[in-house]
């Protein structure tokens, strides 16, 4: 690709000129855009701008790579920066990436730039584009699908951690001959964030929520229903909550948090597991004690049951229960779920024990109260 102008509508590609520095320097000393960039000098000085101005970003261009400066299109002010890397000409494959200065985001920058420099790499000979993205780095997963890339899966260690150490990586494809516009989105945004009945509230779960989920997933009551009885450990919570809300964007679970609608306190978390062939889905939940019969699950459920039909478009909703769990299975009726059957050693018990899952349904044309 040769290092010449793009211009869209919403956004003008160029390359980088030396009065390109100072912003470069500011936009790669923003907290956010290293905290997702590991690979920049630390601390970026002015020497390091002025090398990428320079050399850096022409040497990408003669690699076969591209590394675009993004500017305003009224005042040609750097923007953020977009480029090509890891080019696999064998392939017709490489990397896109991005970064946006402080000054420019919320205003979609980085979507159109990925649009515009995907829609060039493909008309020069380009078959497919990577994104990779850190899994908690929800942002940049929003932009992908902004941009019609679609997820692939994860990349377990697929990046050097400052410092030391790896992290797993998010694959986000485009394809050359890929529908033009945004991916779809199997698991939609909840209507203004979250829902509610008044009584009690969901919303999405998050980093936030780790302290909240460990002690839910502590309690004696709570680990007694789990698959198999174990507690949770910290470290697996805390990387649930950072993932949850990657896994909801890629469509795979809406892992929600129950809370009182009153007083704002934690009353546990509920799931749903999206099965996409069979256009249907699995709910789960767990409350904390001090909040059992009071009819809080049942009115998760629920919420989270209309949500499933009316804005995901799901045919059919399950739930399974352990035999002895009479609770679970009264929330189950009151929500309108009928009992299926009983599916005879299908979860892990304890000690290598197998449990029996007795399971109930809901399917969209079912009369709810």
């Amino acid at each position: 690709m040769t290092p010449e102008t793009i211009e869209t509508a919403d956004v003008r590609l160029r390359p980088f000129r030396p009065d390109d520095v100072p912003d470069v320097v500011a936009g790669c000393a923003d907290p956010l855009v290293r905290r997702y960039l590991d690979g920049l000098p630390s601390p970026y000085t002015e020497a390091d701008g002025r090398w990428w101005v320079t050399e850096g970003a022409p040497a990408a261009f003669a690699t076969g790579g591209a590394a675009y400066a993004v500017a305003d299109l009224d005042d040609d002010r750097l923007l953020g920066t977009v480029g090509l890397s890891h080019p696999v000409p064998q392939r017709a494959q490489a990397e896109i990436g991005y970064w946006v200065a402080p000054w420019a985001r919320g205003r979609g920058v980085a979507t159109a730039a990925t649009r515009a420099l995907a829609q060039r790499a493909f008309a020069t000979g380009t078959a497919r584009l990577e994104l990779l993205t850190h899994v908690e780095n929800t942002a940049s997963q929003r932009v992908a699908l902004a941009a019609g890339f679609r997820p692939e899966g994860v990349r377990r260690s697929g990046g050097p951690v400052r410092g030391g150490g790896r992290r797993d990586l998010t694959v986000w494809v485009r394809l050359a001959d890929d529908p033009p516009g945004p991916s779809p989105r199997p698991l939609p945004d909840l209507p203004d964030g979250r829902l509610t009945d008044g009584v009690v509230v969901l919303r999405p779960l998050g980093p936030d929520d780790a302290d909240d989920m460990y002690r839910l997933h502590s309690t004696p009551e709570v680990v007694a229903s789990m698959v198999p009885p174990e507690p949770y450990a910290r470290d697996a919570v805390d990387r649930r909550c950072a993932a949850a809300q990657s896994q909801w964007l890629v469509g795979r679970t809406a892992a929600l948090v129950l809370r009182d609608a009153a007083s704002d306190a934690f009353v546990g978390g509920c799931s749903l597991v999206h099965e996409p062939p069979a256009s249907q889905a699995m709910i789960g939940y767990s409350l904390l004690p001090p909040w059992y019969g009071r009819g809080y699950a049942t009115r998760a459920v629920r919420l989270l049951t209309r949500w499933g039909f009316d804005h995901v478009g799901l045919a059919r909703l399950w739930a399974g229960t352990l035999p002895e769990n009479l609770a679970s299975q009264r929330v189950l009726e009151k929500a309108g779920f009928r009992r299926e059957g009983l599916l005879r050693g299908r979860l892990p018990g304890a000690e290598g024990t197998r449990a029996d899952s007795t399971v109930y349904g809901l399917l969209r044309t079912d009369p709810v109260d």
